[in-house]
């Protein structure tokens, strides 16, 4: 049998790990940010160049309407993207079942330092989130109920203009962009029925 001030004394004789921390972020509500990070410091970075041929990103997938980058690339803060977004929701609220569809997401973490400061002591704190887009990428497309093209048109020239470059309307029959090249789809020539049919040559020339 045992007694309750031995039982405390072994209790308080055995040493206590110390607690481990936990990497929760805690973001506010209706903020972008990701959930979870590994690291709350990154390496600034550079917009990235659309060159290896891929045109991913740069046409509709989900809305009728939307703009994608025309001018440069450009780095968007997560405060950018909330502005213009919140500036097609009240243009268009009005309209019920409209949906607004953000193609880019804030997930880079920004640290700047304080100005006139030495170099050393570290890389400087954390300020916003922010996201490298390059030219032609969507960053924003509105459906989910029939809009009209002149309604779209303005509420996306508003959003456009909360953002730090040259924006471009899009709708689905937009063909795709590689940077600054658009790529039309070829034209097929029209064949008519009044002009003759185009002879057929063989060309599997005979064996001597």
């Amino acid at each position: 049998m045992f007694s309750l001030s031995s039982l405390a004394r072994t209790l308080l004789s055995t040493p206590r790990r110390p607690a481990q921390p936990i990497a929760v972020f805690s973001r506010a509500r209706n903020t972008l940010a990701p959930r979870q990070v590994k690291h709350i410091k990154r390496h600034k970075g550079r917009v990235p160049i659309p060159v290896g041929g891929s045109t991913k990103g740069t046409t509709l997938a989900y809305g009728d309407w939307g703009i994608r980058i025309k001018g440069n690339g450009a780095r968007l803060s997560a405060k950018q993207l909330e502005t213009a977004e919140e500036v097609i929701k009240k243009k268009l609220k009005i309209i019920k079942g409209v949906k607004v569809y953000l193609r880019v997401f804030p997930d880079i973490p920004v640290c700047i330092k304080g100005n006139e400061t030495r170099m050393g002591k570290g890389k400087g704190t954390f300020e916003f989130w922010a996201t490298r887009v390059p030219i032609g990428r969507v960053i924003l497309e509105i459906g989910g109920t029939p809009i009209r093209e002149e309604l779209a048109r303005e509420a996306l020239r508003l959003a456009g203009s909360k953002l730090p470059t040259q924006m471009e309307f899009i709708r689905r029959s937009t063909p795709p962009r590689l940077g600054n090249l658009v790529l039309h789809p070829p034209k097929t020539p029209k064949v008519t029925l009044d002009e003759p049919p185009l002879p057929v040559v063989d060309s599997v020339q005979p064996n001597v």
